[in-house]
């Protein structure tokens, strides 16, 4: 069995320069851009709602992506969108969140259903973000509930793009490129 397949009529669309591990799964409704990598033991289950990864971003080794189903308790559902040059971190589970181009998920972190994490956001391992938190960008926020810190320094704001950008070179070099 393929490690990218379709859920009842919907299957992946996958850029042709993105770099998907044998080892990890992606399932349905789930649409990753050019240059952006899912790495070992990740899944990404869209079965029951639309997940959208743009370009330069990278889900690394053990992340698991979901989505919620419209219902009573969450009518319309929650769809799942990582912008572009995001990074998520080892371990990270993301569940029918919004996050914005340039952010960093720190490893072991969790965002729940129809939390938003705005541009330039750097989230600190193992925070969780609750439902709907909106995180404001240009910030490290960290903690079980995520607290804004303080605000990211000129070095961390360069990282962002460059830990997204290291990521895009890993990948070719994995892919043999």
């Amino acid at each position: 069995m393929s490690n990218i397949r379709p859920f009842e009529s919907s299957m992946p669309q996958v850029a042709n320069d993105a770099w998907i591990d044998e080892t990890a799964v992606v399932i349905g409704n789930v649409s990753i851009g050019s240059h952006s990598s899912v790495w070992p033991m990740t899944v990404i289950r869209g079965d029951v709602h639309a997940i959208r990864i743009g370009s330069e971003s990278n889900v690394q080794d053990g992340c698991v992506l979901h989505v919620s189903h419209d219902s009573k308790y969450r009518p319309g559902g929650s769809p799942l969108t990582l912008g572009d040059r995001v990074t998520v971190g080892h371990k990270a589970v993301l569940h029918g969140c919004n996050i914005a181009d340039s952010c960093f998920i720190g490893m072991g972190s969790t965002i729940l259903d129809g939390a938003v994490l705005e541009s330039r956001t750097m989230l600190g391992a193992g925070s969780l973000v609750s439902s709907g938190k909106h995180l404001e960008g240009g910030y490290l926020w960290v903690g079980t509930p995520a607290r804004r810190v303080r605000p990211l320094s000129d070095q961390e704001l360069e990282y962002l793009d460059y830990s997204a950008a290291h990521y895009v070179r890993l990948m070719k070099r994995h892919a043999g490129k």
